[in-house]
């Protein structure tokens, strides 16, 4: 029971007996800083059964909790607002309860089964640092979701045909002599990525060379052997590229689809459009949504020689996924350059009939930038993933050694892990941090920061506290609940605590990773400024001594808990 039910359950207690009233309307929410309170009732809807004005009613209220409910101290009013303190003895129950929950902050199941997909990368290029925010953004909603009860399924959906792709073929056997992955010594994804990059400057030397590619995408289509053994060849040095990098972010999928099984889907779905007067044929055979009748335009569904653009795609794998896994929902990570796809996706979806369609949600996530400006593929200025990573290693690495941080007692094995984990840890917090509907410059610097609102921060503050858990261990002394006493300073911190498996909710409901990450940096300001006043290992008091070991014990593990979420881990030592 939340501290908000537990006091709008005795408040309705003071409302029956004082007033009568077996159901009121109570609205119990946490008190503004502004004022003294924990939590605070609003008595407005109360006033016509006391026949009192607010201030009145409100004393009436808390002094008859204060007079029934121990776990209530002190309250005051101001005008129509109850302000409501518990007490400590409250705090520190509430407290045992958070550490004997071996699942807290784990919400019950809601029933509810989910995709999310995420990703969803083109076959002609590495991934880069826009692929990054995506995929962090899609497995930390994936995790969020699965801690707020759901049952998740993590999608992909590779995009490995198509007009680009034929490009990094063909530049690759007119410019690249035969080379592979193993004659260059390079990452098959990036190969590949080079031959995209040396196809724009052959367009641009000689513009004719697209009819060539568009020969090739004929021929694929065909099923032509010699292109269908390049293109799988060339498939195959990206994806293993792909999981390499994968597996460095710490990102898996249970579903992986591909275009070249998927682009077919939705030409049935056309076909059932046309019978129920939803689409239109033209003229000269391409079909069409006309969606002006709900302000848009008309979209495009097959082309006047019978080949399906991504929207048909989408159709057909939309219908297939909520037929074959039977979903409540789906969650689409894509940027907000697509906000107009999806809008008219669910749009079609609905008018074809399927009562699924608004279970459809667009995460629409805000691009990434640099501080030297935005970045193109075409011309090779994007920020490699990989690149990306071991810069994150090198700065972690740097910023160690220039804070002068020991690391003496760890082999040159666990140091080189270590920094990975904070670099890893600085790059997955500073992009999650941000709400996902907001454009990002992303500073890697500034992300390695081991002060302020940064993984490292946070890292650092769980690897102090395991230092005090060990060194009270090694003194003699064990983390307890059963004896001493909080104090204000400790009361906040078991408040913030308790409202973990809310916060988990929320960031669920709002697809918003960052609601974790600012809830993550809240409780380590919070230990760190505690940490700073309050004596832990030379407190006199055995009891008292052993209860906040218990309580930074419990900070560290919801830290852990919820930085999990975020693909982030807490190193013990640093």
């Amino acid at each position: 029971m939340t501290p908000e039910q537990f006091i709008g359950q005795k408040a309705a207690l003071a409302v029956k007996a004082l007033y009568g009233l077996d159901s009121a309307d109570l609205q119990v929410q946490a008190t503004r800083k502004e004022f003294e309170g924990d939590y605070t009732l609003v008595t407005f809807p109360l006033l016509r059964a006391s026949h009192a004005s607010p201030e009145a009613t409100g004393n009436a209220i808390g002094e008859w909790l204060l007079a029934n409910c121990p776990e209530i101290s002190t309250f005051n009013t101001v005008k129509g607002f109850l302000n409501i303190c518990l007490s400590e003895t409250y705090w520190r129950e509430s407290f045992r309860q958070i550490v004997s929950d071996a699942q807290f902050g784990i919400l019950p199941s809601t029933g509810r089964r989910v995709m999310v997909e995420f990703s969803s990368p083109n076959t002609n290029k590495p991934l880069h640092l826009g692929h990054v925010r995506n995929n962090l953004l899609g497995a930390s909603v994936s995790e969020i979701l699965k801690a707020a009860g759901n049952e998740v399924i993590k999608t992909t959906l590779v995009n490995d045909r198509g007009v680009h792709i034929c490009k990094s073929m063909y530049a690759w056997q007119e410019r690249f002599n035969g080379a592979t992955p193993e004659s260059t010594g390079k990452k098959g994804d990036h190969l590949v990525g080079d031959c995209y990059v040396e196809y724009a400057k052959m367009e641009k030397e000689d513009p004719s060379v697209i009819d060539k590619v568009h020969e090739m995408l004929v021929k694929w289509e065909q099923g032509d052997k010699e292109v269908m053994d390049l293109w799988s060849t060339m498939n195959r040095w990206v994806f293993d590229g792909f999981d390499q990098t994968y597996r460095e972010l710490g990102i898996s999928f249970d579903k992986t689809y591909y275009e070249h099984d998927t682009y077919l889907l939705g030409k049935e779905l056309v076909a059932k459009g046309l019978d129920m007067g939803v689409f239109v044929r033209d003229a000269d055979g391409s079909v069409w949504c006309d969606l002006t009748a709900d302000s848009l335009d008309r979209k495009l569904l097959l082309r006047s020689d019978g080949t399906s653009v991504y929207m048909t795609q989408d159709l057909g794998t939309a219908e297939k996924r909520f037929s074959e896994y039977s979903l409540d929902s789906e969650v689409y990570v894509v940027g907000d350059e697509q906000n107009y796809h999806f809008q008219v996706l669910k749009l079609i979806l609905a008018k074809l009939g399927f009562a699924w369609a608004d279970s459809i949600f667009h995460l629409s996530y805000g691009m990434v930038e640099l501080p030297e400006g935005k970045m193109k593929s075409r011309e090779g200025t994007v920020v490699d993933a990989d690149d990306l990573i071991e810069k994150m290693y090198q700065e972690a690495k740097a910023a160690s050694e220039e804070s002068g941080k020991r690391l003496d007692d760890m082999d040159e094995a666990d140091r080189q892990k270590l920094y990975r984990t904070i670099g890893l840890g600085a790059l997955k917090y500073f992009i999650l941090k941000v709400d996902p509907k907001k454009k990002m410059l992303f500073n890697p610097k500034e992300s390695i920061d081991f002060n302020g609102n940064t993984g490292p921060f946070i890292q650092y503050t769980h690897a102090r506290i395991c230092s005090i858990l060990r060194k009270g261990e090694g003194l003699g002394f064990r983390p307890s609940c059963d004896g001493g006493s909080f104090n204000a300073k400790e009361i906040r911190i078991v408040k913030i605590l308790n409202d973990y498996p809310a916060k988990v909710g929320e960031a669920a409901a709002e697809f918003s990773p960052a609601l974790i990450a600012n809830y993550c940096y809240d409780l380590a300001k919070e230990f760190n400024q505690y940490y700073q006043q309050t004596p832990i290992l030379k407190e006199e008091d055995k009891g008292t001594l052993e209860i906040r070991l218990a309580l930074i014990q419990e900070v560290a593990s919801v830290l852990r808990r919820a930085m999990a979420l975020l693909g982030i881990e807490l190193p013990q030592k640093m």
